[in-house]
This record gives C-alpha cells, structure tokens and sequence, in this order.
C-alpha cells in the first residue's frame, strides 16, 4: 500500500478529508495527493503521522502497526520489591502511576 493510500485509510476512518488534514498540519492545498507522484518533505510526514498518531514507518509502509514506540519510553514496565515493605500510601501512587502510564498509551 503506499503513502498516499495509507493517508486515505487513515481519512476514511477519522471521517476527515485530505484537505482538512492539511488545513490542519500547515501544509499546502493538494499537496497529500502529490505524494503519488512526487517525494515529500520528511518534515511534512512526520506531521500527518502525528496528525494521525501514527509512526513515520507505518505511513511508508515499513510496518503494519501504526503505534508510535517513542524513544526513551518503557515498552514494558516492572517493579520489583527486593523484599522491600511498601507502604499503604506508596502502594497507591504505584496504582496511580500504572493508571497514568495507561491512559498515556489510549492517547
């Protein structure tokens, strides 16, 4: 699927057209369709993919998952006690900052 193809799926699922998307991201009128035929600015991308929230590599067709693994940021999450005792009140912002972490992942 290319680029362009990849942006209309996308469109059709938010119910948004690609001149909204590119009123929206500040990139000029037409240009998305363009995409077929000519290279686009890496920045531009990277703009409709955020638009989307959508990684680069799924726009480009280099993957199939269109979730952003964002440098830097846990893919998988452990505590560990070492036989520590955790308070009543250390226990609850651990539950605090698992709900924190999750809805992060919902946006």
């Amino acid at each position: 699927m290319s680029l362009v193809q990849r942006i209309k799926t996308l469109c059709d699922e938010k119910k948004v057209t690609f001149a909204e998307v590119e009123r929206k991201v500040g990139i000029s009128n037409g240009q998305i369709r363009r995409w077929d035929t000519s290279s686009p600015k890496i920045e531009n991308v990277k703009k409709v993919a955020d638009f989307f929230n959508v990684s680069v590599d799924y726009l480009l067709g280099r993957t199939d998952k269109q979730v952003i693994n964002v440098e830097n940021e846990p893919s998988t999450i452990a505590a560990h006690h070492d036989g520590e005792d955790w308070t009543e009140e250390e226990l609850e912002e651990i539950e605090r900052f698992k709900e924190f972490i999750k809805t992060k992942r919902q946006q």
